[in-house]
């Protein structure tokens, strides 16, 4: 009797499989892929309208402010005005300029400040040894602000390119310091009980195990070390520089154009934005497996 019903049971699951695949069942499955791309657009469209109600409220208020004569252009210049600065720094190609090189000061910043705190980080966070020797100063410099420091280095290697990428660096290697060692030193004992029953060698162990449950950490820590290395570049190019969008805003200060200053903090917080969002869409790409990630 026992074989009869699973021989049925069999015969039912074949005509089930071959059904879907045959396209007769799964139509809603179809339909509602079919209307997945416009739902994740309109999901998206209303995403972005809910966040962009403040701002808009804030520079309608603004403009409306500035048009009336209720605030003086002086301190606080209209957005028409702002745009205006903006559109002929752009005609003139000075902006774009301006805005190359401060990428570039913060990307190279970035990358030897951000290599270094994870080389660092993974070291501490591996080895007692190396957190005992490493981590009592590394926690001293990392209390130490930037415009305190920063006179030292233009000290050091003068008002070059130099001291700015120093300074950029100094700032971008805690965060991810931080977050790779704390990263490491959160992963469940367990695994590393599993990877011996597996019998993995060291560097399998790092790389199948410590590395992917740390992730969330590391790209933590990338996203914080960007945020700091933007925020160092403008300490940089502020105490010194002839080029940059913080040159910009300095000289625009000492000629008194206020929007000019404007427009040099708006791209500060525009192309900081673009780069927070692009970190995150990296997150979302090697954390979408994390059922805590998705929320």
């Amino acid at each position: 009797m026992s074989d009869g019903i699973e021989a049925v049971v069999k015969a039912a699951k074949g005509a089930r499989e071959a059904r879907d695949y045959s396209g007769t069942a799964p139509i809603t499955a179809r339909n509602n892929a079919g209307r997945l791309p416009s739902f994740r657009l309109k999901s998206l469209l209303a995403d972005w309208g809910t966040g962009a109600a403040i701002p808009v409220a804030v520079l309608a208020v603004w403009q409306i402010a500035g048009s009336t004569g209720l605030v003086s252009s002086e301190f606080l210049p209209a957005p028409l005005s702002i745009l205006s600065a903006f559109a002929g720094l752009a005609g003139t190609g000075e902006l774009t300029q301006h805005l190359g090189v401060s990428i570039g000061r913060a990307g190279l910043g970035f990358l030897i400040g951000g290599l270094l705190g994870l080389l660092f980080g993974v070291l501490t966070g591996l080895f007692r040894s190396a957190e005992y020797l490493l981590d009592p100063s590394v926690q001293v410099l990392r209390l130490v602000p930037h415009l305190a420091i920063a006179p030292l280095f233009i000290l050091w290697f003068g008002f070059g390119e130099i001291s700015k990428t120093v300074i950029i660096m100094s700032g971008s290697f805690f965060p991810l310091y931080i977050n790779t060692f704390m990263g490491i030193r959160g992963v469940d004992n367990k695994l590393f009980e599993v990877a011996r029953v597996l019998g993995f060698s060291h560097i399998q162990r790092l790389r199948r195990l410590i590395l992917p449950a740390a992730l969330p950490g590391i790209l933590l820590g990338l996203r914080l070390s960007m945020a700091v290395a933007w925020i160092g570049l403008v300490v940089a190019e502020l105490i010194g520089s002839q080029s940059g969008v913080g040159f910009l805003i300095n000289e625009a200060k000492q000629n008194s154009n206020t929007e000019v200053i404007f427009v040099g903090i708006i791209i500060f917080a525009v192309v900081g934005k673009l780069i927070d969002s692009l970190f995150r869409a990296i997150e979302r790409k090697f954390l979408y497996w994390r059922d805590s990630y998705q929320g």
